[in-house]
């Protein structure tokens, strides 16, 4: 028997529909978890951000529901990503929804080997306390020329690629307030 292409396809075609159905797969629709999705989404609060990862500024919809992301998606109505998303936008829920995200305060105390764990309370005045006492011993009011400066060397600032174009304002008026020369930001693409 002459065993051609199409024969070939066929044949296997059909033994793969055979074995799938007698493992005991059903190929008749069911209800997915796309249709009980849709309901919650419903019911959600909508809210439009920016993604964080880069500077593009692609659009994204934050479905959330008794104060937790239940759906992040692209916004089609954004005129940059018109609902799409790139590989990092796409894994944005991750962001939101990870059990594995840090959610307290770690501190290391210099030459320490174990971390304890602090209240944001304690860590936003120690990172205030440390702000002020490098600025007081480091800010130059005027440079070796005798030209008004008025800055700090003694403290850079590497912004972070989850704040948006706003945030990232307000924050390097913020450092320039404080007299930062050293402002960079890292976003990627």
């Amino acid at each position: 028997m002459l065993v051609t292409r199409r024969r070939f396809l066929k044949v296997s075609a059909l033994a793969a529909g055979v074995a799938v159905t007698n493992m005991g797969f059903a190929l008749s629709p069911i209800q997915g978890h796309a249709v009980q999705l849709r309901k919650n989404l419903r019911e959600a609060t909508r809210t439009t951000t920016i993604c964080p990862y880069c500077g593009v500024g692609c659009g994204f919809v934050v479905h959330s529901s008794a104060g937790k992301v239940i759906n992040i998606e692209g916004n089609s109505e954004h005129p940059i990503n018109e609902g799409t998303a790139c590989s990092k936008g796409a894994s944005l829920y991750q962001m939101a929804n990870n059990e594995n995200r840090l959610r307290k305060v770690l501190y290391r105390a210099p030459g320490a080997t174990k971390w304890q764990e602090k209240s944001w309370d304690w860590a936003i005045k120690r990172i205030a306390e440390k702000i002020k006492a490098t600025r007081d011993a480091t800010f130059e009011t005027a440079n070796a020329k005798g030209k008004t400066v008025n800055r700090t060397l003694g403290i850079g600032s590497l912004g972070s690629a989850a704040l948006d174009n706003e945030e990232c304002w307000l924050y390097q008026k913020f450092l320039r307030a404080l007299g930062l020369v050293y402002i960079e930001h890292q976003a990627r693409n």
